[in-house]
């Protein structure tokens, strides 16, 4: 199962979609309407009406992706929101989705919180102590392996060890935007 059926890639049967295109269409978020992370909202919906989910490793779509700073900032703070909003909502699914699903799900939500904690101790080491936290960089540079390696593992792809290069992304831009 995936807990996000990426909007260009995702399709559905006709039949399951319009079975839940009413609670789709009005998207509500603590009784406000909701006009972000629809592709996860749609998948979750989707999991709680007993559908499956399942990547596929030779899907291709095309999109139109950010070639800017700005607006690539925009997206991912809409993805973070729609992660930490959809997670609420899907808790209760998890227990038979899998550990590994589970683990991932949790990883995406703490994840930034702990990077945030290492990143913060880290800056407070060098500015007090005037030495390289380097347990801080080894800690981090680590846990970013082990997710890549095992989601490397997992699709049966080489290339998603690739994410590594987005840690530093994450940690020099996107931690202040979430924050």
């Amino acid at each position: 199962a995936v807990m996000c059926c990426c909007g260009p890639c995702a399709m559905y049967r006709r039949s399951a979609l319009l079975s839940l295109l009413d609670q789709y269409e009005t998207q509500l978020f603590r009784g406000k309407p909701s006009d972000f992370g629809e592709d996860r909202h749609l998948t979750i919906l989707m999991l709680q009406a007993g559908f499956r989910t399942e990547y596929v490793p030779d899907a291709i779509a095309a999109t139109v992706v950010p070639d800017r700073l700005g607006p690539y900032l925009r997206q991912q703070l809409r993805w973070a929101r729609s992660t930490f909003r959809d997670t609420l909502l899907s808790l209760h699914l998890l227990p038979g989705l899998g550990r590994y699903l589970t683990l991932d799900v949790v990883g995406q939500n703490l994840g930034p919180l702990l990077l945030a904690l290492s990143l913060l101790t880290g800056l407070a080491q060098l500015a007090f102590t005037v030495t390289i936290p380097w347990f801080t960089v080894v800690t981090i540079a680590s846990m970013t392996m082990v997710r890549c390696c095992v989601a490397a593992f997992r699709a049966r792809e080489i290339r998603f060890l690739g994410f590594s290069l987005h840690t530093p992304i994450n940690l020099f831009l996107l931690l202040s935007v979430k924050a």
